[in-house]
């Protein structure tokens, strides 16, 4: 089995959030995205990085803008 990195590019980040690199690069550009390093012109992402976000980004329900945390009221 190969070993693990704790970093990730660009394309396997989006895969391991299911967004494209495109959404990832915009996301980049917005500073809406995950936090990244940019390694000369390599972009790399830290898995606790992109598990992070996620977790900011997660919803209790469809109504439910993404600003609360689960559980709350907006």
């Amino acid at each position: 089995m190969p070993e693990e990195t704790n970093y990730l590019n660009t394309y396997e980040a989006g895969r391991w959030l299911g967004l494209s690199e495109k959404t990832l690069a915009r996301y980049r550009v917005k500073g809406e995205g995950p936090a990244f390093y940019r390694f000369g012109t390599r972009i790399r992402y830290r898995r606790a990085d992109l598990e992070a976000w996620a977790e900011l980004h997660r919803s209790a329900s469809a109504s439910d803008n993404g600003t609360a945390p689960a559980g709350e009221e907006p």
